[in-house]
C-alpha cells in the first residue's frame, strides 16, 4: 500500500482528522500500519479534494504543498466576519451590492502575481503560535503581506449570476487556480472591498490540487466500505501519479542497485533536471540529473 488515496473531504473535518481516517481503514481493511499524510491543509469549512499519502508516497507530500490549486467558492456581500467566512461574527457592514458587470470588471485586477495579507484566522505562527490560537485569544494579530499568483479567476461556469438591469448581487461564485501560499478567504475579502463593500466566504471547495481532482476523490462512506471489503487497492493511485509532470529514467538493475545504496550514477545521457528514476515499473528514486550524474532527491523504500 504505496501511493494515495484522495478523499472528498466533507464540512467539518480537518485534514489531519483525513490523516486518521484513512489510518482506521487502512487498520479495518488488515493492511498494517503504514505511514500516512495528507497533502496540503483544507480548511475544516472547507469540502473537496484532500490527498492522502500512505506509505512510500509520504515522501512526496511535501511537493504537493508546492503545487497549484482549483477552488469554487462563493462570496456573500454586505458582511465580514472576522474569520472571513460563515463561522465568524460580524466585524463590517455595507448596504453596497455589485453588479455582475462590476464583478467581472474587477476579476482582472487580481489575476496574476498580486500580494494579499493571510487572515488573522490561520495556520501560520508568530513566535512560535499559530496565528488562529492568537486571534481567539483575543490578540491583534497583523501577518505579512505575501506574494501569491492567481493563474485564473473566473465567473463559476454552472453558479454564473446575473444582475438583471443593473440589480446588485448579494453573492457571488467563482473559480480561481492558485498558487501554492493563497488564501481564498483573503481574496474573498479584498475582491469585496475592491467592488465598495464588504463580504466573506460563504462556501469553499477545492475542485483540483496538483494533478487529483474530484473524478479520483470518494467519500467516507466509500472509503469505509472498501475497508470492510478489504478492498482499498481498488482506489489506491499510483506513487508515480503525483509526479506526473516529471519525466521517467528507466534504469538497470545494477543502476538502481547503487542508487538504492545512495551513490552516484555517472555518464547518464539525459538532460539536466529531475526524472522519477524506476526499474521496469518499480518506483526507485526522485533524483536529479546534472551534466550525466544522476543523485537521489528522494528514495523509495520499495
Amino acid at each position: 500500500m504505496h501511493g494515495w488515496i484522495i478523499l472528498d473531504k466533507p464540512l467539518g473535518l480537518g485534514s489531519t482528522q483525513g490523516v486518521s481516517v484513512v489510518k482506521r481503514a487502512l487498520r479495518n481493511g488488515g493492511y498494517g500500519k503504514f505511514k500516512v499524510g495528507h497533502g496540503g491543509t483544507l480548511d475544516p469549512l472547507a469540502t473537496g479534494v484532500l490527498p492522502i499519502a500512505v506509505g512510500e508516497a509520504t515522501k512526496l507530500a511535501g511537493r504537493m504543498l508546492d503545487s497549484d490549486k482549483i477552488y469554487d467558492f462563493t462570496i456573500m456581500f454586505g458582511v465580514q466576519t472576522d474569520t472571513l467566512d460563515a463561522e465568524g461574527v460580524s466585524i463590517a457592514t455595507s448596504d453596497v451590492r455589485p453588479t455582475m458587470a462590476a464583478v467581472q470588471a474587477m476579476l482582472a485586477q487580481f489575476t496574476g502575481p498580486i500580494a494579499q495579507v493571510p487572515p488573522a484566522y490561520s495556520a501560520l505562527k508568530i513566535d512560535g503560535e499559530r496565528a488562529y490560537d492568537l486571534a481567539r485569544a483575543g490578540q491583534d494579530v497583523v501577518l505579512a503581506s505575501r506574494n501569491v499568483t492567481i493563474h485564473a479567476l473566473t465567473p463559476h461556469p454552472t453558479r454564473l449570476l446575473h444582475d438583471g438591469v443593473g440589480e446588485g448581487l448579494e453573492a457571488v461564485t467563482l473559480t480561481a487556480h492558485v498558487s501554492k501560499g493563497t488564501y481564498i478567504r483573503s481574496l474573498a475579502r479584498d475582491i469585496a472591498l475592491a467592488l465598495g463593500t464588504v463580504g466573506h466566504v460563504t462556501m469553499l471547495r477545492r475542485v483540483k490540487a496538483g494533478p487529483f481532482d474530484l473524478l479520483s476523490a470518494i467519500s467516507l462512506d466509500k472509503l469505509d466500505k472498501l475497508a470492510k471489503a478489504s478492498a482499498l487497492e481498488d482506489v489506491l493511485l499510483p506513487l508515480r501519479v503525483a509526479l506526473d509532470d516529471i519525466p521517467a529514467l528507466s534504469l538497470t538493475p545494477d543502476q538502481a542497485g547503487a542508487l538504492r545504496q545512495g551513490r552516484i550514477l555517472a555518464g547518464i545521457a539525459a538532460d539536466d533536471g529531475q526524472y522519477f528514476a524506476e526499474l521496469d515499473t518499480v518506483p526507485v528514486a526522485l533524483v536529479e540529473v546534472e551534466d550525466g550524474d544522476v543523485r537521489v532527491v528522494r528514495g523509495f523504500n520499495l
